[in-house]
């Protein structure tokens, strides 16, 4: 793989724990600061792709992800790892897990064994566990298939240091190419371990007293939802569904290729499981988001009772050209942390995605409009970036045949967020963004069925330096697109075509740099 080399002067730097951010000391000093979200995670410097390992422990969300300290392409992955007390202000820690004899440490999630069933610590300091794919390249290359294997390592001081299981691999190959993923939880229907693996274009269930000793289940996906490339990154969990007092569990799984823009993406399915087995309600191709730019998302493990939410974050790029976008010391970065639920639909429950409630706290300056209607196109700020929008427009037979918003600056670039009344459709238009030709993959429209509710379409934006994410009817319908302006949009405009469109909301909060 083509490396990018840093300074040895950026190099240390990037040694120390900071904050990230746009102004921090440390990325001013790299001097490579082009696109850096003020609001989104990123790597201090390199390349990272998916989210691993998320797990609450002891008052902090520990984000592990795939990480190649290396170089700004993928390469050798590490457990890169960073905590947070609010999923907003992220310190960085060093390298979690390196590779070994054994293989690199590929994507995985983490636990704690509050129970100690594993003995590897006690019940007065239960251990975190981590348990991880394998990827051996030597075996790769030999032709072997069964180059992937689960791997497991635990840490008895809050995650800082981890040992390496002693009998690795837990879980050897049954015989199978891409087996790998592994996402961990404890079931409380069966009082087991319960993980869930991608296996090719389908997913596997095993079950465990101890997070030792495994035990297959099951299989599921055989001609259920897309198998336009391989799964990966799968997770389950319950929600409550939504008012009902009943429980209903949901498996996210993401594909790669067979995204519904092309490139990867991440699908779902609602339904019922035991421990052992998975019933889908339905089996139609169901999206968590109608962007390019969020994929092998997962949620974190050990969230509090007494808080209750499922919440979830996704790796904010595509494959098809994760390795090409425009940044130059870093490559990637994360969506917004989202909570989510589930609310009843004509499918039976459809999964809704917010961002979540941390984020109102680093509102600031509220920009209030007096922007009743438009007609034509009206500038509602020169305040741009970062910046969280919320709009209400009353759809009637007069409305404008399309209305929305668009981001444009000097240079004739602009991102549209737009909504069509006549298809009812949401959509957002990067086509003319900024630079778009790193990709032929990059150029794109993306789009989603979303009914008018009540007369009225909801959006709540919000826009970065390097994104845009649409959350539409409260959530019900997601869209997340990565962009990269020759220079900083500097305009909003509201715009409504062939028709007046009355605006019932419009609210704009600058968002401060954690």
């Amino acid at each position: 793989m083509k490396k990018t080399i840093l300074s040895i002067a950026a190099f240390a730097l990037s040694a120390f724990t900071v904050c990230f951010g746009a102004e921090t000391a440390t990325q001013r000093a790299l001097g490579q600061e082009a696109y850096r979200p003020h609001v989104h995670f990123t790597p201090q410097a390199h390349w990272m792709n998916d989210p691993n390992g998320m797990v609450y422990h002891n008052g902090e969300y520990h984000l592990f992800y795939q990480y190649y300290p290396d170089g700004t392409t993928w390469g050798p992955m590490h457990w890169g790892h960073a905590v947070s007390k609010d999923m907003m202000n992220w310190e960085h820690l060093p390298i979690a897990l390196y590779p070994d004899s054994l293989g690199y440490i590929f994507s995985g999630s983490a636990v704690v064994d509050i129970n100690n069933t594993s003995g590897l610590g006690t019940k007065e300091n239960p251990p975190m566990v981590a348990v991880f794919t394998y990827h051996n390249p030597k075996l790769e290359r030999s032709g072997s298939n069964v180059y992937q294997y689960q791997g497991m390592a635990y840490s008895l001081d809050n995650g800082r240091t981890w040992t390496k299981y002693a009998k690795n691999p837990v879980i050897p190959n049954p015989g199978m190419r891409d087996f790998r993923d592994p996402k961990v939880s404890w079931n409380e229907q069966t009082q087991k371990w319960v993980v869930v693996f991608a296996a090719g274009d389908k997913v596997r269930f095993y079950s465990s007293p101890n997070l030792l000793d495994w035990t297959f289940e099951s299989e599921f996906g055989q001609n259920i939802g897309a198998h336009g490339g391989v799964w990966e990154c799968p997770d389950i969990f319950p929600l409550k569904a939504g008012n009902a007092d009943k429980t209903k569990w949901v498996l996210l799984v993401s594909i790669n290729p067979g995204g519904p823009f092309g490139g990867s993406a991440t699908q779902y399915f609602v339904g019922d499981f035991d421990g052992k087995k998975f019933k889908p309600d339905n089996t139609e191709i169901r999206w968590i988001d109608f962007g390019k730019d969020n994929y092998a998302g997962v949620t974190w493990s050990n969230i509090p009772k007494a808080d209750g939410r499922r919440l979830f974050l996704g790796w904010m790029s595509n494959w098809q050209y994760a390795e090409k976008v425009p940044t130059d010391a870093w490559r990637s970065a994360m969506t917004l942390p989202r909570e989510l639920s589930l609310v009843p639909s004509k499918e039976g429950y459809s999964l809704v995605s917010q961002p979540v409630k941390e984020l109102d706290a680093f509102r600031k300056n509220e920009i209030k409009t007096a922007v009743k209607q438009v007609n034509g196109s009206k500038e509602i700020s020169t305040t741009v970036s970062p910046v969280q929008l919320k709009l209400t427009f009353a759809v009637n037979q007069k409305s404008g045949k399309q209305f929305g918003v668009k981001l444009t600056n000097g240079q004739n670039e602009e991102v549209v967020i737009g909504y069509d009344k006549v298809k009812q459709q949401l959509y957002m238009d990067r086509m003319k963004s900024g630079k778009v030709d790193f990709s032929k993959d990059f150029p794109a429209i993306t789009s989603a069925a979303c009914p008018v509710e009540n007369g009225k379409v909801e959006l709540n934006i919000v826009i970065d330096e390097a994104s845009v994410e649409v959350f539409a009817q409260q959530g019900k319908v997601v869209m997340t697109n990565i962009v990269f302006p020759t220079q900083p949009y500097s305009k909003l405009l509201l715009f409504s075509d062939k028709g007046k469109t009355k605006v019932s909301e419009c609210k704009m909060w600058e968002l401060k740099t954690p």
